[in-house]
């Protein structure tokens, strides 16, 4: 650590406990992005890594990156499974086989219930933490036996559910009735988020656009310098005519998604657009026009590019220095 810079004092809560991590942050498992070089960043960080497992296009190239991840840290890091029905499912228990092989303990499921999952990765000592956009569904996870619930608020990247609750409302709404540790997940991108995140009733958050304007996100430069650049109206939600909401950056194709399914447009007739081969080029080539690409209303708080530690080390003094401010309020103390 550089001369005159603290190290960030240890917030302890249920989840860097259950997941054997110094801070309560768990990088978001994104879609070409969540590769070796970030997950081992933001663990060696002393937060949770992920390894996005459907990046890869198979099961053995699954391998072969948790294998790339381990040779750069020796910290707890995690694989995302994200379940979404397709015409032509992925081999789930093919990389699920992968994920256990290889030793990984912590998976983030996504997307569908992980209910057919749990079994297996019960029966293996991996621990679950399953991302939910409601609550009744953060419920039904807790009784299939999850480790944590990662509770999607709607100002989240990708796919917010919907019902378009934020999380001021859905994460208190959580903690009253789940008895698991809860990551507050949409929206967080600094200490402040943090803190509020606890203060609500979460054990530590989850964060996404964040981590994709990190040094080591494998992305390309123009895509992080518009996140910086970027206000919280520069999103778009697209497919809400199909009751699969998700959020995007706003650009020219995702504005012209949303005309033509206003329009009584249908899939068939976006699927050009939308192509995850498009979105892929807009992060490998910074081409901000190629495709629709995710990020979430929280890149109005990124305004800065910086190395996963410094982004996790910032944000959790940010948060002790937040908490301090609210106690001596509280308090009446020198600060009030």
């Amino acid at each position: 650590m550089p001369d005159g810079v603290l190290a960030p004092a240890r917030l302890r809560t249920r989840l860097t406990d259950l997941l054997d991590i110094e801070h309560p942050v768990v990088q978001g498992g994104m879609m070409w992005v969540g590769r070796a070089e970030l997950a081992a960043a933001v663990s060696e960080a002393g937060a949770l890594g992920i390894v996005t497992a459907l990046t890869q296009p198979t099961p053995g190239d699954l391998a072969r990156e948790i294998e790339r991840t381990r040779r750069l840290t020796d910290k707890p890091f995690g694989v995302n499974l994200t379940i979404l029905p397709t015409i032509t499912p992925p081999p789930y228990d093919e990389y699920r086989r992968v994920i256990v092989d290889c030793g990984v303990t912590i998976v983030e499921t996504a997307g569908s219930s992980p209910e057919p999952h749990m079994e297996f990765f019960a029966g293996h000592g991996v621990r679950i933490i399953h991302k939910c956009t409601s609550v009744r569904h953060a419920v039904k996870a807790e009784r299939l036996g999850v480790a944590a619930v990662s509770i999607d608020g709607f100002e989240c990247a990708g796919h917010p559910g919907e019902d378009d609750v934020p999380g001021l409302v859905l994460i208190p709404a959580a903690a009253d009735v789940l008895t698991v540790p809860i990551v507050a997940s949409g929206g967080f991108g600094d200490g402040r988020g943090l803190a509020a995140a606890l203060v609500l009733g979460a054990d530590g958050i989850n964060m996404g656009t964040r981590f994709l304007c990190s040094t080591e996100a494998p992305v390309a430069d123009a895509v992080k310098q518009r996140i910086v650049e970027a206000a919280e109206l520069d999103t778009r939600l697209i497919f809400r005519e199909l009751r699969n909401t998700a959020r995007v950056a706003r650009n020219s194709v995702s504005d012209e998604v949303v005309g033509i399914l206003a329009d009584g447009g249908t899939f068939p007739d976006v699927q050009q657009l939308v192509s995850g081969a498009r979105g892929r080029r807009v992060f490998e080539d910074g081409d901000l026009e190629a495709g629709i690409w995710s990020v979430g209303l929280s890149q109005a708080l990124v305004r800065d590019i910086a190395p996963a530690r410094h982004i996790v080390e910032r944000i959790v003094r940010e948060a002790h220095a937040t908490i301090t401010r609210a106690a001596a309020l509280y308090a009446g103390g020198p600060e009030a």
